[in-house]
Protein backbone atom coordinates (compact mmCIF):
# COMPACT_ATOMS: atom_id res chain seq x y z
CA UNK A 1 0.00 0.00 0.00
CA UNK A 2 1.31 3.55 -0.48
CA UNK A 3 2.74 5.59 2.31
CA UNK A 4 1.08 8.08 4.08
CA UNK A 5 1.20 11.79 2.96
CA UNK A 6 0.37 15.23 4.22
CA UNK A 7 -2.82 15.99 3.56
CA UNK A 8 -2.99 18.97 0.72
CA UNK A 9 -6.20 20.76 2.29
CA UNK A 10 -7.17 21.58 5.63
CA UNK A 11 -10.54 20.03 4.55
CA UNK A 12 -9.25 16.28 4.44
CA UNK A 13 -9.99 14.87 8.13
CA UNK A 14 -6.93 12.24 7.44
CA UNK A 15 -5.17 10.45 4.54
CA UNK A 16 -5.86 7.13 3.37
CA UNK A 17 -3.35 6.24 0.75
CA UNK A 18 -3.97 4.50 -2.98
CA UNK A 19 -1.10 2.87 -4.62
CA UNK A 20 -2.66 3.88 -7.93
CA UNK A 21 -1.28 6.84 -9.24
CA UNK A 22 1.79 7.92 -11.15
CA UNK A 23 3.09 11.08 -12.96
CA UNK A 24 1.41 13.83 -14.63
CA UNK A 25 2.13 14.45 -18.09
CA UNK A 26 4.50 16.73 -19.31
CA UNK A 27 4.54 18.20 -15.64
CA UNK A 28 0.88 18.95 -15.59
CA UNK A 29 -0.79 21.23 -13.23
CA UNK A 30 -4.16 20.80 -12.61
CA UNK A 31 -7.18 23.28 -13.78
CA UNK A 32 -10.17 21.12 -13.79
CA UNK A 33 -12.27 19.95 -10.52
CA UNK A 34 -14.05 16.15 -11.56
CA UNK A 35 -16.95 15.53 -9.34
CA UNK A 36 -18.07 11.68 -9.46
CA UNK A 37 -20.19 9.25 -7.72
CA UNK A 38 -18.52 6.03 -6.36
CA UNK A 39 -21.68 4.28 -7.65
CA UNK A 40 -21.42 1.43 -5.38
CA UNK A 41 -23.14 -0.07 -2.78
CA UNK A 42 -21.37 1.06 0.44
CA UNK A 43 -18.52 3.36 0.83
CA UNK A 44 -16.37 0.52 2.67
CA UNK A 45 -16.89 -1.55 -0.78
CA UNK A 46 -15.61 1.81 -2.81
CA UNK A 47 -12.90 2.76 -0.91
CA UNK A 48 -11.60 -0.70 -1.27
CA UNK A 49 -12.06 -0.93 -4.59
CA UNK A 50 -9.97 2.88 -4.82
CA UNK A 51 -7.52 1.17 -2.92
CA UNK A 52 -6.85 -1.69 -4.90
CA UNK A 53 -3.79 -2.54 -7.36
CA UNK A 54 -5.63 -4.80 -9.24
CA UNK A 55 -8.56 -2.26 -9.98
CA UNK A 56 -5.86 0.55 -11.27
CA UNK A 57 -8.63 3.24 -9.84
CA UNK A 58 -8.07 5.78 -7.28
CA UNK A 59 -9.18 9.72 -6.98
CA UNK A 60 -7.58 12.35 -4.82
CA UNK A 61 -10.57 13.05 -2.16
CA UNK A 62 -13.28 10.50 -0.79
CA UNK A 63 -16.50 12.21 1.06
CA UNK A 64 -18.61 9.98 2.80
CA UNK A 65 -22.38 10.48 3.68
CA UNK A 66 -21.55 12.35 6.80
CA UNK A 67 -19.65 14.70 5.82
CA UNK A 68 -15.57 13.07 6.33
CA UNK A 69 -13.61 13.77 3.86
CA UNK A 70 -10.11 11.80 2.78
CA UNK A 71 -6.97 12.01 0.87
CA UNK A 72 -6.27 9.09 -1.20
CA UNK A 73 -3.36 11.09 -3.89
CA UNK A 74 -1.53 13.65 -3.30
CA UNK A 75 -2.87 16.65 -5.64
CA UNK A 76 0.97 16.73 -7.04
CA UNK A 77 0.32 12.90 -8.68
CA UNK A 78 -1.81 12.07 -11.17
CA UNK A 79 -4.88 9.96 -10.00
CA UNK A 80 -6.74 7.61 -12.31
CA UNK A 81 -10.78 8.95 -12.37
CA UNK A 82 -11.51 10.24 -15.36
CA UNK A 83 -10.61 7.30 -17.57
CA UNK A 84 -11.51 7.52 -21.31
CA UNK A 85 -12.05 11.41 -21.32
CA UNK A 86 -11.91 14.57 -23.17
CA UNK A 87 -12.34 18.09 -22.42
CA UNK A 88 -11.40 21.53 -24.66
CA UNK A 89 -9.46 19.13 -27.08
CA UNK A 90 -7.66 17.49 -24.38
CA UNK A 91 -7.83 13.61 -24.12
CA UNK A 92 -6.04 12.86 -20.58
CA UNK A 93 -8.10 14.48 -18.23
CA UNK A 94 -6.14 12.61 -15.18
CA UNK A 95 -3.15 14.52 -16.20
CA UNK A 96 -4.74 18.00 -15.81
CA UNK A 97 -7.42 17.20 -12.49
CA UNK A 98 -8.26 16.80 -9.23
CA UNK A 99 -10.73 13.88 -9.15
CA UNK A 100 -13.92 14.01 -5.93
CA UNK A 101 -15.76 10.54 -5.20
CA UNK A 102 -18.63 11.44 -3.17
CA UNK A 103 -20.08 8.37 -1.64
CA UNK A 104 -23.62 7.63 -3.46
CA UNK A 105 -24.79 4.08 -4.66
CA UNK A 106 -25.93 6.05 -8.45
CA UNK A 107 -28.20 5.05 -11.01
CA UNK A 108 -27.99 1.76 -10.54
CA UNK A 109 -28.65 1.98 -6.94
CA UNK A 110 -31.68 4.14 -7.19
CA UNK A 111 -29.39 7.82 -7.55
CA UNK A 112 -30.30 8.36 -3.94
CA UNK A 113 -30.43 12.32 -2.99
CA UNK A 114 -26.96 13.58 -1.40
CA UNK A 115 -27.23 14.26 2.49
CA UNK A 116 -26.94 17.62 3.51
CA UNK A 117 -23.42 17.21 5.52
CA UNK A 118 -21.83 15.79 2.65
CA UNK A 119 -22.77 18.42 0.06
CA UNK A 120 -21.61 20.52 2.94
CA UNK A 121 -18.06 19.02 2.85
CA UNK A 122 -18.29 18.94 -1.13
CA UNK A 123 -18.72 22.91 -0.85
CA UNK A 124 -15.71 23.42 2.10
CA UNK A 125 -13.77 20.79 -0.60
CA UNK A 126 -14.30 22.47 -3.75
CA UNK A 127 -13.67 26.15 -2.60
CA UNK A 128 -10.30 25.03 -0.92
CA UNK A 129 -9.09 23.49 -4.00
CA UNK A 130 -10.44 25.62 -6.75
CA UNK A 131 -9.13 28.93 -4.60
CA UNK A 132 -5.68 27.25 -3.85
CA UNK A 133 -5.21 26.25 -7.36
CA UNK A 134 -7.16 28.98 -9.39
CA UNK A 135 -9.93 26.40 -11.06
CA UNK A 136 -11.94 28.29 -13.78
CA UNK A 137 -15.81 27.98 -12.03
CA UNK A 138 -16.50 26.70 -15.78
CA UNK A 139 -13.73 23.69 -15.15
CA UNK A 140 -15.37 22.61 -12.03
CA UNK A 141 -16.93 19.71 -13.87
CA UNK A 142 -19.22 15.92 -13.61
CA UNK A 143 -17.60 12.67 -14.91
CA UNK A 144 -20.15 12.46 -17.38
CA UNK A 145 -18.86 15.89 -18.59
CA UNK A 146 -15.54 14.54 -19.96
CA UNK A 147 -17.13 11.07 -20.56
CA UNK A 148 -20.55 11.48 -22.01
CA UNK A 149 -20.72 8.26 -24.07
CA UNK A 150 -19.77 6.23 -20.45
CA UNK A 151 -20.79 7.96 -17.56
CA UNK A 152 -23.55 9.87 -16.20
CA UNK A 153 -22.26 10.48 -12.52
CA UNK A 154 -22.53 12.97 -10.12
CA UNK A 155 -26.43 12.47 -11.54
CA UNK A 156 -29.29 14.87 -12.23
CA UNK A 157 -29.40 15.15 -8.54
CA UNK A 158 -26.49 17.08 -7.93
CA UNK A 159 -27.09 19.85 -6.71
CA UNK A 160 -24.53 21.96 -8.92
CA UNK A 161 -26.74 25.35 -8.53
CA UNK A 162 -25.98 24.98 -4.91
CA UNK A 163 -22.67 24.62 -5.14
CA UNK A 164 -22.82 28.14 -7.67
CA UNK A 165 -24.51 29.77 -5.05
CA UNK A 166 -21.44 29.18 -3.15
CA UNK A 167 -19.19 30.19 -5.55
CA UNK A 168 -18.06 27.36 -7.21
CA UNK A 169 -18.56 26.31 -10.70
CA UNK A 170 -20.51 27.82 -13.43
CA UNK A 171 -24.56 27.88 -13.71
CA UNK A 172 -27.01 29.63 -15.69
CA UNK A 173 -30.51 29.28 -14.59
CA UNK A 174 -31.89 26.26 -17.01
CA UNK A 175 -34.54 28.12 -19.58
CA UNK A 176 -38.26 26.85 -18.52
CA UNK A 177 -39.47 23.65 -20.50
CA UNK A 178 -41.30 24.42 -23.70
CA UNK A 179 -43.12 22.29 -26.35
CA UNK A 180 -42.04 23.61 -30.01
CA UNK A 181 -39.58 22.50 -32.53
CA UNK A 182 -36.21 20.84 -31.66
CA UNK A 183 -33.24 18.93 -32.89
CA UNK A 184 -33.30 15.49 -31.95
CA UNK A 185 -31.80 11.87 -33.08
CA UNK A 186 -31.75 11.63 -37.17
CA UNK A 187 -31.64 15.44 -37.76
CA UNK A 188 -29.25 17.20 -40.44
CA UNK A 189 -27.32 19.91 -41.29
CA UNK A 190 -26.20 23.89 -40.39
CA UNK A 191 -28.54 23.80 -37.66
CA UNK A 192 -26.91 20.47 -35.94
CA UNK A 193 -23.26 21.65 -36.63
CA UNK A 194 -23.81 25.04 -34.91
CA UNK A 195 -25.07 23.31 -32.14
CA UNK A 196 -22.43 21.08 -32.10
CA UNK A 197 -19.82 23.87 -32.67
CA UNK A 198 -21.39 25.68 -29.40
CA UNK A 199 -21.20 22.38 -27.50
CA UNK A 200 -17.64 21.87 -28.34
CA UNK A 201 -16.63 25.86 -27.73
CA UNK A 202 -17.94 25.21 -24.08
CA UNK A 203 -15.69 22.10 -23.77
CA UNK A 204 -17.22 18.75 -25.22
CA UNK A 205 -16.07 16.01 -27.23
CA UNK A 206 -17.70 16.24 -29.80
CA UNK A 207 -17.07 16.05 -34.24
CA UNK A 208 -18.69 18.73 -36.29
CA UNK A 209 -20.50 16.06 -38.05
CA UNK A 210 -23.78 18.05 -38.95
CA UNK A 211 -25.52 14.76 -38.23
CA UNK A 212 -27.71 14.22 -34.90
CA UNK A 213 -25.97 10.78 -34.65
CA UNK A 214 -25.97 8.84 -30.73
CA UNK A 215 -22.83 10.59 -30.09
CA UNK A 216 -24.46 13.89 -30.32
CA UNK A 217 -27.48 12.75 -28.30
CA UNK A 218 -24.67 11.70 -25.19
CA UNK A 219 -23.06 14.52 -25.25
CA UNK A 220 -26.61 16.75 -24.94
CA UNK A 221 -28.12 14.26 -22.02
CA UNK A 222 -24.60 15.02 -20.30
CA UNK A 223 -25.20 18.45 -20.67
CA UNK A 224 -28.31 18.42 -19.76
CA UNK A 225 -27.79 15.95 -16.64
CA UNK A 226 -25.33 18.89 -15.33
CA UNK A 227 -27.05 22.40 -16.43
CA UNK A 228 -30.77 21.08 -17.13
CA UNK A 229 -31.65 18.23 -15.40
CA UNK A 230 -35.78 18.48 -15.40
CA UNK A 231 -35.49 16.70 -18.46
CA UNK A 232 -32.75 14.82 -19.62
CA UNK A 233 -33.54 13.29 -23.14
CA UNK A 234 -30.91 14.12 -25.34
CA UNK A 235 -32.67 16.05 -27.53
CA UNK A 236 -32.25 19.59 -28.34
CA UNK A 237 -34.94 22.09 -27.27
CA UNK A 238 -35.36 25.32 -26.90
CA UNK A 239 -34.92 25.10 -23.27
CA UNK A 240 -31.57 22.86 -23.64
CA UNK A 241 -30.76 25.50 -26.50
CA UNK A 242 -31.38 28.61 -24.38
CA UNK A 243 -30.00 27.32 -21.52
CA UNK A 244 -26.22 26.38 -23.37
CA UNK A 245 -26.56 30.26 -25.29
CA UNK A 246 -26.74 31.34 -21.52
CA UNK A 247 -24.04 29.54 -20.44
CA UNK A 248 -21.36 30.73 -23.33
CA UNK A 249 -22.44 34.00 -22.79
CA UNK A 250 -21.72 33.94 -19.41
CA UNK A 251 -18.32 31.98 -19.20
CA UNK A 252 -15.31 33.24 -17.76
CA UNK A 253 -13.43 35.23 -19.79
CA UNK A 254 -9.64 32.72 -20.08
CA UNK A 255 -6.54 34.18 -18.34
CA UNK A 256 -3.49 34.70 -19.79
CA UNK A 257 -1.87 31.64 -20.97
CA UNK A 258 -4.73 29.74 -20.98
CA UNK A 259 -5.36 29.43 -24.38
CA UNK A 260 -2.19 26.64 -24.45
CA UNK A 261 -4.56 24.00 -22.55
CA UNK A 262 -7.11 23.87 -25.51
CA UNK A 263 -5.04 22.68 -27.94
CA UNK A 264 -5.94 19.36 -29.54
CA UNK A 265 -3.48 16.54 -28.14
CA UNK A 266 -3.39 13.16 -27.34
CA UNK A 267 -3.20 11.86 -23.90
CA UNK A 268 -2.28 8.85 -21.72
CA UNK A 269 -5.87 6.69 -20.92
CA UNK A 270 -4.61 3.58 -19.43
CA UNK A 271 -7.27 4.66 -16.67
Amino acid sequence: MSAAFEPDSPVAAEVVPSPNHDERNDGRTPDILLLHYTGMPTAESALARLRDPAAAVSCHYFIFEDGRVVQMVPEARRAWHAGLSSWEGLADVNARSIGVEIVNPGHAGGLPPYPAAQIAAVIALCRDVVQRRRIRPDRVLGHSDVAPARKEDPGELFPWGELYRAGIGHWAAPAPIREGRFLGFGHKGDAVRALQAELAAYGYGIGLTGAYDEATAAVLRAFQRHFRPERIDGAADSSTLETLAGLIATRPVPLLGDEELTRPEAGNQRH
